[in-house]
C-alpha cells in the first residue's frame, strides 16, 4: 500500500480513449467505426491498478461533460449540433454543450448516463482515489444549450441582450451587434443549411470580432465575467471587488452554481481551464463559496504567466501548472538545448510558492514525449520524470499513456499528425505492462512511499558541482532517512563525483560517516561516505538515475 506520504499524484485520463477496445483507428473515423470507452471500462480492478502499482490519488477524467460533437444524440433528445462548429468528428472536450450533462459517448445507457458517471465517482472513491473533473469557465461551445440544469435555473445567455456588445451584470456573452458570423471556413460543412448566427458572439480566445480565423477558438464562445475588453480592460487590470457585492453579476452566480451541483456528486477538486483568462476577483469569491458547502475541493489552475502566480494562488487556487518553468525546462533539458543545472533556476524563482506548483512531463495539450518532436523514446525521458515526481513534494500529474511511452504520431483526423494523443477524435489507447512501465510504477512509488519526498526537506547540490552540466543532484530528507537523487540526461553512461557541501549538513542536520545505501530503483546496495565538502561516487547508466536511500 503506497499511502505513506503525502504526496499527491494526478492521473489525467482522457476519458472516451483510455479502455476503448476497438482497434479500427480508422482516420477521421465515427464512433461507430472507432468506438468509443465507457466510463463503466474504469473498473475496481482498473483503479486499485492505478493507485496500487502507479500510487496514483488522484483521477482527473477529461471529458465527461457534454460537449460539442458531430455525433447525432437527437433521438435521446439531445440537441444536435452544426458540424461547422465543431472541431474533429468527437469535438473538443473544452466546447462544452451542457455544463449539468455528462457526455453521451461515455455511456452504456445514454438515457442514465449521469447514473453511470455517480458510479463511477463512487468507485472511484472506493478504490481510496478522489475525482477530478474539467471545469471550463471562460468559453462554451457556440450551441450551448442545457437540457439537464436544475429546475429553476436560467441558462447561460437566456437573459443576455444581444443588442449590447457588453453588459457587466446581465449578459453572459460578448455580442458583436450588427454583425453576423462570418469565419474563414464554409459554414453549411455538409449540410443542407449552414450554420447561422446574428449577431456574432466573441470566441473564446478573445476574438472579439465576427470573423474568427482558422488558428483561433471558433468554436467556442467567450463567457462575460465583467472584464470590458471593448474598453480595453483585461483580467489582470479588471478591478470588480469593490462593486463585486454591489452588482449582480449573472455569470458569477450561474458558474458557482456549476460548480457546486458537481462538489454535490461528490467531484473532489476542479482542473480550471484556462483560469488565467478569468479575472482573480472572480476566482477569490467562487473558490470562497464553494469551499463554504464543502472544505476538502480543490482547485488546479492553468496559469501560463508566471507573474500572475502568486496573485491566482492568493485567489484561491491550491496547485497551479508549472509550464513556462519547469516543465519547458526538462524539456529542453531532455533535448541538450539547455545544461542541467537550469532545472535550479526554474524551481528557484517559484520557491516561495513551490507548495502550489503542479509538475509534469504530458498533458493534453503538450507533446508526447516518445514522439519524433520530443525525446523520440520514453525511455529517454526518464531523468526528467525522476526530477519532476521527485524534487519537491508538491504534485505531480501524470497523463494516461506517459507511463508505457504512448507516442502520439497518429493522424487521428482533425488534429493531425502532431505528436500529441487527439482530443478531437475517436481514437483508442491501448495500455501495455512493458519496461517504461515499470520503471514509472518504481518512481512514482518512491514518490507516494518516502517521506523525504512527500514531506521532507529538498537541497539543490548544483551550485557546488558546476562540472555536471547532463547530470541533475540533489538531496531530500525527513527525519533519519535521506535521499540523494542523482539524475543522467546524457545518452550515455556517466561516472559522477557529487560533492556534498558542509552547509548540506547544517541545513538538513546530517551526520558525517560510512553508511550503507539501497538504490531504491536497482535495488543494489552500496557503500558510501558522507562527510562535509566530499565527493560521492555514482555510476549512473545512460538516460538513468541514481536514488540512493540511506537511514542515518
Amino acid at each position: 500500500m503506497l499511502m505513506d506520504s503525502h504526496k499527491i499524484i494526478i492521473y489525467q485520463v482522457l476519458t472516451r480513449l483510455y479502455g476503448n477496445r476497438c482497434e479500427a483507428r480508422q482516420p477521421n473515423g465515427t464512433i461507430g467505426q472507432n468506438g468509443s470507452a465507457k466510463m463503466n471500462d474504469y473498473t475496481p480492478s482498473v483503479l486499485k491498478q492505478w493507485r496500487e502499482q502507479l500510487g496514483i490519488t488522484h483521477v482527473w477524467y477529461t471529458g465527461i461533460l457534454r460537449h460539442a460533437t458531430m455525433t447525432d444524440y437527437s433521438a435521446y433528445g439531445i440537441p444536435r449540433q452544426h458540424p461547422a462548429v465543431v472541431k474533429g468528428r468527437a469535438g473538443s472536450p473544452y466546447a462544452v454543450a451542457d455544463f449539468y450533462d455528462v457526455d453521451p459517448d461515455l455511456a452504456v445507457n445514454v438515457d442514465r448516463r449521469m447514473e453511470e458517471f455517480e458510479r463511477l465517482v463512487n468507485r472511484t472513491h472506493r478504490a481510496g482515489l478522489k475525482v477530478v473533473l474539467d471545469f471550463v469557465p471562460n468559453h462554451v461551445a457556440r450551441q450551448y444549450k442545457s437540457i439537464a440544469k436544475p429546475a429553476g435555473v436560467s441558462d447561460l445567455g437566456e437573459d443576455d441582450d444581444p443588442n449590447v456588445g457588453f453588459d457587466p451584470a446581465r449578459n453572459n456573452f460578448y455580442y458583436c451587434p450588427g454583425q453576423t458570423f462570418t469565419p474563414y471556413f464554409d459554414l453549411y460543412h455538409g449540410e443542407k443549411e449552414p450554420y447561422t448566427e446574428c449577431p456574432a458572439k466573441a470566441t473564446g480566445n478573445d476574438c472579439f470580432h465576427n470573423a474568427p480565423g482558422q488558428n483561433d477558438w471558433y468554436e467556442t464562445v467567450k463567457l462575460n465575467y465583467g472584464v470590458d475588453y471593448y474598453a480595453g480592460e483585461t483580467p489582470a487590470t479588471f478591478n470588480g471587488q469593490c462593486s463585486m457585492f454591489n452588482v449582480q453579476r449573472s455569470t458569477w452566480t450561474k458558474m458557482r452554481d456549476i460548480l457546486l451541483y458537481w462538489a454535490a456528486k461528490g467531484v473532489d477538486g476542479f482542473r480550471c481551464d484556462m483560469a488565467e483568462m478569468v479575472p482573480p476577483e472572480f476566482w477569490a469569491w467562487v473558490t470562497r463559496e464553494v469551499r463554504k458547502a464543502y472544505p476538502e475541493v480543490i482547485f488546479i489552475g492553468e496559469v501560463y504567466r508566471p507573474s500572475l502566480y502568486r496573485r491566482y494562488v492568493d485567489s484561491g487556487f491550491d496547485y497551479l501548472y508549472d509550464k513556462v518553468g519547469m516543465y519547458d525546462t526538462l524539456c529542453d533539458v531532455l533535448q541538450h538545448h539547455r545544461p542541467a543545472e537550469s532545472i535550479t533556476r526554474a524551481w528557484q524563482q517559484n520557491d516561495d510558492i513551490r507548495q502550489h506548483m503542479l509538475y509534469f512531463l504530458e498533458n493534453h495539450d503538450e507533446l508526447r514525449l516518445a514522439s519524433d518532436f520530443l525525446a523520440g523514446d520514453g525511455r529517454r525521458a526518464l531523468p526528467a520524470l525522476v526530477v519532476a515526481a521527485l524534487l519537491q513534494s508538491g504534485p505531480f500529474m501524470l497523463y494516461a499513456g506517459q507511463e508505457w511511452g504512448e507516442r502520439g504520431m497518429d493522424a487521428e483526423g482533425f488534429s493531425g499528425l502532431n505528436g500529441r494523443t487527439t482530443i478531437f477524435d475517436y481514437w483508442t489507447l491501448t495500455p501495455q505492462h512493458n519496461d517504461l512501465y515499470d520503471l514509472y510504477s518504481r518512481v512514482l512509488g518512491i514518490a507516494r512511499r518516502e517521506r523525504a519526498v512527500g514531506e521532507g526537506l529538498m537541497f539543490d547540490l548544483m551550485y557546488v558541482n558546476g562540472h555536471l552540466h547532463e547530470q541533475y543532484a540533489f538531496l531530500r530528507k525527513a527525519g533519519r532517512e535521506l535521499l540523494l537523487v542523482v539524475a543522467n540526461f546524457a545518452d550515455v553512461p556517466a561516472e559522477c563525483n557529487v560533492c556534498l557541501p558542509a552547509h548540506a549538513f547544517d541545513y538538513l542536520e546530517l551526520a558525517e560517516g560510512d553508511f550503507e545505501a539501497v538504490d531504491l530503483l536497482s535495488g543494489v546496495t552500496t557503500k558510501h561516505s558522507l562527510r562535509r565538502n566530499q565527493d560521492a561516487h555514482l555510476s549512473l547508466e545512460a538516460n538513468g538515475a541514481n536514488i540512493l536511500r540511506f537511514s542515518l
